[in-house]
């Protein structure tokens, strides 16, 4: 059996439905040999993204500058560089949403790795053979953002399914440490390597994709939903756009974080704080994107060993005011070590909001449409993300880069006032418990999972 959301299911290879390879549940994520694999893809993944995605941004930036473009324009750039990713995942993520329900997960993640690593491949050899200019950087942002489109609801979606639903909030939190981990090493390997040779952060990303492709190729079968043969792909689309308006839970927990994020995103500015605010170099630029994620990893660190389970609303919302906060203090801020403290403090509220919203998105999602609503909630990251890059650097370009973050974090704390009122659920949810009815949703969907791998094994 394998673990599938609120029961277990019937692999095609298991002898009888009632048969487990485990003697009993696994009570931890690490003992599912699954999600080992899984886990060490995205880590992999995630260090080669993030170092390749700090060099871009400082190269774009750097590059503005030397050529004579102030740092009101530089900061264009960056915004740029940021709307060149979003718009390819803002048209593609609902569609990429219906591929993760309709075709196979794995497949469809070690594709979107594979076109990763040719990207790292192409910047490395542009930098060494120093030919990197930026539309060569331009043209490999819309490339990234084509590609993330596709692996973010494969790999979301993915992950519910790996292991048993009572330990899942656990592997969330466990997932989330590899991605932080990633955002902590990445800037790490990047700035720190691009000081030595600058070619240096692509090539490494690329022998990380490498790895990351190995370890999504060793993860076994996995339960995939039977897609409605009787519904047509746009009318599957809307389907799941719709249960996300529905479900005012879903909802609130995925707007909060667009608007919240969207405004307060200061990371597309670390070039213009490393180089011309706080002046720090490369070496500063690294720390500045490592101070988030190391908060943001030592959270996470602690909800794998100690997971919420009371008052997850109140507590979700409370996090996105102090994010707003400490986003207000950084952009004031001209101490490096008072804008690294800061930095932690945003890490480690923001993630503290993700792993309440993921857990809450997850459990309280069908898994026929589970791919759906991750499109619909990666598509809203992706907005808060990218589109915030995008926002911040034009608001940059208009009122400067100090007053576009402050501006930016009284915006979130703003959001939350709004969001606790207008999402009423938002400040009244206790537990990560699902609806009685989404569990009977669940139970049928077992029921009709089972079937499918007992014929599949007839068939075989």
């Amino acid at each position: 059996m394998i673990a599938c959301h609120g029961a277990w299911v019937t692999d095609i290879n298991s002898p009888s439905p009632a048969r487990s390879p485990y003697p009993d549940t696994p009570s931890h994520p690490f003992r599912v040999h699954n999600f080992r694999c899984y886990w060490l893809s995205r880590l992999a993944m995630t260090l080669a993204g993030y170092a390749m995605m700090l060099i871009i941004g400082w190269q774009t930036y750097n590059i503005a500058r030397d050529g004579g473009m102030s740092i009101a324009e530089a900061s264009g750039q960056l915004a740029l560089i940021g709307l060149l990713q979003f718009l390819p995942l803002f048209v593609l993520t609902p569609f990429s949403g219906l591929a993760a329900d309709r075709f196979d997960r794995r497949k469809l993640a070690r594709l979107t790795v594979f076109l990763q690593l040719l990207c790292a491949g192409a910047l490395a050899f542009a930098t060494w053979s120093e030919r990197i200019d930026l539309p060569i950087l331009y043209t490999i942002a819309v490339v990234l953002g084509v590609v993330r489109g596709f692996a973010g609801p494969a790999l979301s979606a993915l992950a519910p399914n790996l292991v048993p639903k009572a330990i899942l909030p656990t592997a969330i939190a466990l997932s989330s440490i590899a991605w932080q981990v990633g955002m902590i090493g990445g800037p790490a390997l990047g700035g720190y390597l691009y000081a030595i040779e600058p070619a240096l952060p692509y090539a490494v990303a690329t022998g990380l994709f490498v790895i990351s492709m190995i370890a999504l190729t060793l993860i076994g079968q996995v339960p995939q939903p039977a897609a409605r043969k009787d519904q047509r792909p746009i009318g599957a689309i809307i389907d799941g756009a719709r249960y996300v308006v529905h479900n005012k839970m879903v909802l609130g927990a995925i707007t909060l974080d667009l608007f919240a994020v969207f405004l307060a995103g200061a990371t597309a500015l670390f070039p213009v704080y490393a180089r011309d605010i706080l002046q720090v170099g490369e070496t500063g630029l690294s720390q500045l994107a490592m101070a988030p994620a190391v908060g943001a990893a030592i959270t996470a660190a602690w909800f794998s060993f100690r997971p919420i389970s009371t008052n997850v609303g109140p507590k979700m919302l409370w996090a996105v005011a102090v994010f707003g906060l400490a986003t207000i203090v950084f952009g004031l801020s001209t101490s490096m070590p008072l804008s690294l403290a800061m930095l932690f403090v945003i890490g480690a509220a923001d993630m503290f909001s993700v792993y309440i919203r993921q857990s809450l998105i997850q459990l309280h999602t069908p898994d026929d449409k589970r791919g759906r609503v991750s499109s619909v909630s990666l598509l809203t990251i992706s907005a808060s993300n990218e589109g915030g890059d995008a926002f911040s650097g034009s608001l940059a370009y208009l009122i400067g880069p100090v007053a576009a973050v402050v501006a930016g974090g009284v915006g979130a704390i703003v959001t939350v006032m709004v969001w606790a009122r207008i999402f009423p659920v938002l400040r009244t949810t206790k537990t990560f418990d699902p609806p009685d009815d989404l569990l009977d949703t669940s139970s049928n969907a077992q029921q009709n999972q089972a079937k499918d791998a007992q014929q599949a094994q007839k068939e075989s």
